[in-house]
């Protein structure tokens, strides 16, 4: 390969996850494999040879040459190795135990990606679950990776989308409580993110002219003002503003018949009002593939779809499907950016 074709690898950045959970053992999974990239793993080195030899894995550890390397040609992944920059945990872990004494080694793990991403010594970045509730136990209010990245990043409207395959479903909230959402919505956040939405499936998708579902937030959108008054209050006017934006959007639509086949072949995203009206049905339609894509940031971030599965950590049971999408979608958008 020439120096010239090297240049045109991506390096990706993935992060370990909570350290008790089954991040480590994934990324351990996923080194196994080839890939059309440079990877970087995040972790405690010692952490990631110590599950290797519980779980039997044949990955031979490099260290990384940290940013200083940044500039060099980028080498192809080479199955069974994995480039490690380390980052020592704050106190031994057990797999199944998260420790809150753990909670700023976590965190550490985004910044380093993050900062790393944003100074372009890396073009993406993939990250294994967290476990948030310990987090907080250790004091840190966290409620995502996608409100911490934007916070970081001073991103003012970050997009949580889900895909699997052709299926995407973004979120016009993301991580508030169902009896928040009606009050969390306006003409304006929802016309933004249908922007935000627009912008990422042209430039990072590919698709020329987005076709947007909208979903309505009552059942059946409504009824008519029946069954409640956000979708003539608030949706529908917001849908008109996004039509005169230029977006092409329909809707409110109800969300009990959007996902319809026949329905869903119209569009090319669907905006869903909450969290848990429009993630179920990508995790329905392909748990083992889903990515979770933050849209809005100045860098490429693609993550797992599920958490940390402490039951499954250390066993060598845990699925690396939906961890390995998320860095195959990561590496083509990196790609695709480049």
């Amino acid at each position: 390969m020439t120096i010239a074709a090297r240049a045109l690898i991506p390096r990706v950045v993935l992060t370990s996850g909570e350290p008790a959970g089954v991040g480590p053992e994934l990324c351990l999974a996923l080194a196994a494999r080839d890939w059309p990239c440079e990877l970087v793993c995040l972790a405690d080195a010692a952490l990631l040879a110590e599950r290797a030899r519980q779980l039997g894995l044949a990955v031979a550890l490099r260290p990384y040459g940290g940013a200083g390397d940044a500039d060099r040609p980028r080498t192809r992944h080479e199955p069974r190795t994995l480039l490690v920059a380390h980052l020592p945990l704050a106190a031994p872990s057990v797999p199944g135990q998260p420790a809150a004494a753990n909670a700023a080694y976590v965190l550490s793990l985004l910044d380093r990606a993050l900062d790393g991403a944003l100074s372009g010594e890396f073009d993406a970045v993939v990250t294994a679950p967290v476990h948030k509730a310990i987090i907080n136990l250790a004091g840190v209010p966290f409620t995502g990776h996608t409100e911490y990245f934007a916070a970081r990043t001073h991103t003012a409207r970050p997009v949580m989308m889900l895909t699997a395959g052709k299926l995407r479903v973004a979120l016009a909230t993301t991580h508030v409580p169902l009896a928040a959402v009606s009050g969390a919505l306006s003409v304006a956040s929802l016309t933004d993110t249908a922007a935000v939405l627009t912008r990422a499936l042209e430039r990072d998708f590919g698709i020329a002219a987005p076709r947007l579902a909208v979903c309505g937030l009552n059942p059946h959108a409504g009824e008519g003002g029946l069954l409640g008054g956000e979708e003539r209050a608030v949706i529908a006017p917001a849908v008109e503003a996004m039509r005169r934006a230029g977006i092409d959007a329909a809707g409110p639509l109800p969300a009990d018949t959007v996902f319809v086949p026949h329905v869903l072949e119209r569009f090319d995203a669907v905006l869903a009002m909450y969290h848990d009206q429009g993630l179920p049905v990508v995790k329905h339609a392909g748990f083992d593939c889903a990515v979770n894509v933050t849209l809005g940031l100045p860098v490429v971030r693609t993550s797992a779809d599920h958490g940390t599965a402490l039951d499954l950590a250390g066993t060598g049971r845990a699925d690396s499907g939906s961890l390995a999408a998320a860095l195959a979608l990561a590496t083509e958008l990196a790609a695709r950016r480049r």
